[in-house]
């Protein structure tokens, strides 16, 4: 059973999204909450597997509270809810931890697939819609929000200290959105073993899943926007 907290500050959202996701079998609503104080209060008391994050809510808004949530160390993740396909606080709230994004005019399946893969383990934005992402709000993104590193080079920043130069590769063509499939055609290596370097860069670098991946690959400089 996995289990949902939902984070929007507008009523009947939350009830769209209760009534689809009780309807399910395999999952269950634990609350709700309408704004970020309340939805990261939630989540430490109730541990969901995913919260549904919508993104502008008075107060503490859906970015501090995903901050607050990844910090806390728990195994909730967190879906962002945005209401553009490119909203630029999307970008602000995979760096601050969250799993993925969905647009909010998803298809119910989309949604609710969508939280099954961020619930294990998996990341909902592909790749290449991460990248793309990136590359289109590096540079406009909402005063306050940190964004890519631009003082460590690649060879010395501390993330990348453990990986091995075949880790380091494979990080960095991630971060360029190539799938696993991708990675083993190019660079003539078995599936299994680029899954396997896939998980080990995850270990050594402290990342969250692939999307995070990408993010520490753009922010340490190995891949540049396009």
């Amino acid at each position: 059973m996995t289990t949902v907290l939902i984070a929007d500050d507008q009523p009947l959202q939350r009830f769209g999204f209760r009534m689809l996701l009780e309807s399910q079998d395999d999952m269950t609503v634990l609350g709700e909450a309408a704004n970020g104080a309340e939805a990261a209060r939630m989540a430490a008391e109730q541990h969901p597997d995913v919260v549904l994050m919508d993104v502008r809510m008075p107060g503490v808004d859906g970015i501090e509270a995903t901050r607050r949530i990844v910090a806390a160390g728990d195994r909730t993740r967190v879906l962002i809810l945005t209401t553009f396909d490119l909203d630029e606080y999307a970008y602000a709230g995979l760096r601050a931890g969250a799993s993925g994004f969905l647009v909010k005019d998803a298809q119910p399946e989309e949604l609710l697939s969508g939280i099954r893969a961020v619930a294990t383990g998996d990341a909902v934005v592909a790749p290449s819609l991460t990248r793309r992402l990136l590359d289109a709000y590096a540079h406009h993104l909402p005063t306050g929000t940190p964004g890519p590193s631009t003082d460590t080079p690649p060879d010395t920043h501390p993330r990348l200290a453990s990986l091995t130069d075949r880790e380091r590769e494979i990080l960095t063509v991630i971060g360029r959105g190539w799938t696993n499939t991708e990675i083993a055609a190019r660079l003539h290596l078995a599936e299994s073993t680029v899954k396997t370097h896939v998980g080990r860069i995850l270990a050594k670098t402290d990342c969250r899943d692939r999307v995070q991946a990408v993010i520490l690959a753009y922010d340490a400089r190995l891949v540049k926007p396009s």
